[in-house]
């Protein structure tokens, strides 16, 4: 059996393709504090703001490529099982190739409406008050806002109780229940963790790789 390849990525994945990261070192997202653009409560107080913000990010994301990092990792296939948890709303893993990734937090390319959460539709142009579904309510993008249930964790739990090498690659940590994950896998399991910045020490588990996502990621592939 091919060894089983984990991987969970973060915005510092996809900074090296031009996007930007979750949040500058101010704290601010393009200029809005969170609380402003990525809260349900925010939809419902400035719908209109917050669907902006989002057609934003979407026309950004329709003009940069998968970087590549991004390629290595759907390289991996030829070798192992690789599975790609991920906690960023583009699709820039699948434009590389990946063929199973798993979007924690959502996808900006596509919509739901305000009442159904699994009321997914692809959705590559913008999103404006008064778009609507079949149904008749209004859309919002398929983006998992702070205060809402993560729907994947569970499943992303399960993969990385199966994992034989789990690879960090681009994200802080910080963010739960996503920063959570690397907990659940096996002692014997290898968790290699490339960032520039790292949050977390070297272990007899854990290998810390100080580098951006496309310079880590060769030395890490080396490990294997």
């Amino acid at each position: 059996m091919k060894k089983h390849i984990v991987v969970l990525t973060g915005a510092g994945m996809s900074a090296e393709s031009g996007l930007k990261t979750f949040r500058d070192a101010d704290g601010l997202w393009e200029g809005h504090s969170v609380t402003d653009v990525a809260t349900p409560e925010a939809f419902d107080r400035n719908p209109e703001l917050v669907l902006e913000f989002y057609n934003q990010r979407r026309r950004q994301l329709l003009e940069v490529e998968p970087n590549s990092a991004h390629y290595e990792l759907a390289n991996l296939e030829n070798k192992f099982k690789v599975t790609i948890i991920t906690q960023n709303v583009d699709d820039l893993h699948e434009r590389a190739g990946s063929s199973n990734v798993i979007h924690l937090h959502g996808e900006l390319l596509k919509a739901r409406n305000v009442v159904d959460e699994y009321s997914v539709m692809d959705w590559k142009t913008d999103i404006n008050l008064g778009d609507s579904c079949p149904n008749g309510y209004q859309l919002r993008p398929h983006i998992v806002w702070f205060g809402e249930a993560v729907p994947m964790i569970p499943k992303a739990i399960s993969i990385c109780e199966t994992a034989d090498v789990l690879l960090i690659i681009g994200t802080s940590m910080q963010v739960y229940p996503a920063a959570s994950l690397m907990h659940y896998v096996r002692p014997e399991t290898k968790i290699y963790f490339i960032d520039p910045r790292p949050a977390i020490q070297s272990s007899n588990q854990i290998t810390v790789i100080t580098a951006t996502a496309t310079q880590g990621i060769h030395k890490a592939i080396k490990l294997l």
